[in-house]
C-alpha cells in the first residue's frame, strides 16, 4: 500500500506501525522520526522563513490568509500524481495546523487512481488512541496498533497510580501562542489533569482560543507552561521577549514570581496528536510534582525560564 501522510502526527504513527517503506509522501513539517525528512514533500507552507518570523507576524499572516479565503498550505498536485498514493491521511481539526480535508478532496479529483482518504479529528487522549487504531485498521496492522495503544495506556495508568494519593493539584495555565496569547485546548487540558494539575481557562476537548494577559493574570496560575503550537524550545526562546520584555503583567504573575514558568518542546510532545503526547503527560507530571516524579528528562524537552535567565545573567 502506497501511503501519503499529510499530518506530522500520522507520519509518526505510520513509522510506529513499521510502515515507513509504504510511506511515499509527507508534509514539510514531518520531521519525526528523522527518517521522515527523506520522504517526498507534497505539502508546503505559504509562510516563507517561518523560523525567523515573530509569533505576532505569523498570526497576522495566517489571519489575513483565512480572511481572504486562502489556505496556509500548498499541495504539490503534480508530485501527488507521480507518487500515486493509494491511501491519503489528512485531518479536519484545524486548517491552521495542517492542510484541510476539503483541499485534499479537491486535489484528489484529478488523481486517476482514486485513493482512499482517511480524515482524523482527535480532540482527546482517547481520540488520539483511536486514531492509532484507525490507521492500523486501514493499513492491515491492527495487531501492532493495539500493542502500541496498550503500551501507551499503561504508561498513563502508571502516572495516575503515582498520583492517586496526591490531593495537591496546582493550577496550570498552558500558553499555546505568545502574541496574541492563546489558551491551549483540545487534549492539552486533559494532559494537565492526568499529570496532577488543574487547567485554567481552557477546557477538556474544546478548541484553543485567544485570551488576554489580564485574564491570565486574574486566573493566578501556580505554573505557567509555555508551549507555542509548532515551536520547539529553541524557537520559543528566540521569541520569548515578545512576552517577557513587552507584557506589563508578566512579572506580576504568581507563576513567574515563584519561578514556576517552564518552556516545553511543544512541537514534539503537545501540538501533535501523536503517541508522544504520553511523553508530554510524563513531562508535565515531572514539572508539577517533582517530589513524586524524580526522574528528569534526558533530552532538552523542558526548560525552567527563571534558571535560563539566571544563567544568561551569570554567564554574561
Amino acid at each position: 500500500m502506497r501511503i501519503c501522510s499529510l499530518l506530522p502526527s500520522s507520519t509518526e504513527i505510520i513509522f510506529a506501525l513499521g510502515l515507513e517503506e509504504n510511506l511515499v509522501g509527507v508534509t514539510h513539517e514531518c520531521n519525526y522520526p528523522p527518517q521522515a525528512r527523506d520522504k517526498p514533500v507534497v505539502v508546503n507552507s505559504i509562510l516563507k522563513n517561518k523560523g525567523k518570523l515573530s509569533s505576532a507576524r505569523i498570526d497576522e499572516l495566517v489571519t489575513r490568509s483565512r480572511s481572504e479565503g486562502k489556505s496556509v498550505y500548498l499541495i504539490d498536485s503534480e508530485l501527488l500524481r507521480e507518487i500515486r498514493p493509494e491511501l491519503i491521511i489528512t485531518q479536519g481539526l484545524c486548517d491552521v495546523c495542517a492542510v484541510s480535508e476539503n483541499e485534499v478532496m479537491e486535489v484528489c479529483e484529478v488523481l486517476e487512481n482514486g485513493p482512499e482518504i482517511v480524515s482524523m479529528e482527535p480532540n482527546s487522549i482517547k481520540d488520539i488512541m483511536d486514531s492509532i487504531l484507525l490507521v492500523g485498521e486501514v493499513t492491515g496492522t491492527e495487531r501492532r496498533a493495539s500493542e502500541i495503544v496498550e503500551g501507551l495506556m499503561k504508561r498513563i495508568e502508571t502516572v495516575e497510580k503515582k498520583l492517586s494519593g496526591e490531593r495537591h493539584r496546582p493550577h496550570i495555565f498552558c500558553l499555546e501562542w505568545l502574541d496574541p496569547p492563546y489558551a491551549a485546548g483540545h487534549w492539552v487540558p486533559e494532559m494537565v489533569k492526568i499529570a496532577g494539575g488543574e487547567p485554567l481557562l481552557s477546557k477538556v476537548q474544546e478548541p484553543s482560543f485567544k485570551t488576554t494577559w489580564d485574564e491570565i493574570l486574574e486566573s493566578s496560575p501556580d505554573y505557567l507552561i509555555i508551549m507555542p503550537c509548532g515551536f520547539d524550545i529553541e524557537k520559543t526562546l528566540d521569541s520569548i521577549e515578545e512576552v517577557t520584555g513587552k507584557v506589563r503583567q508578566w512579572h506580576a504573575l504568581r507563576a513567574v514570581k515563584k519561578g514556576h514558568c517552564y518552556i516545553v518542546d511543544a512541537n514534539s510532545y503537545f501540538s501533535r496528536p501523536s503517541p508522544r503526547v504520553v511523553s508530554g503527560i510524563e513531562l508535565l507530571a515531572g514539572i508539577i510534582h517533582p517530589e513524586i516524579f524524580t526522574q528528569r528528562p534526558k533530552d532538552n524537552s523542558v526548560l525552567n525560564l527563571k534558571n535560563h535567565f539566571y544563567l544568561q545573567t551569570f554567564l554574561g
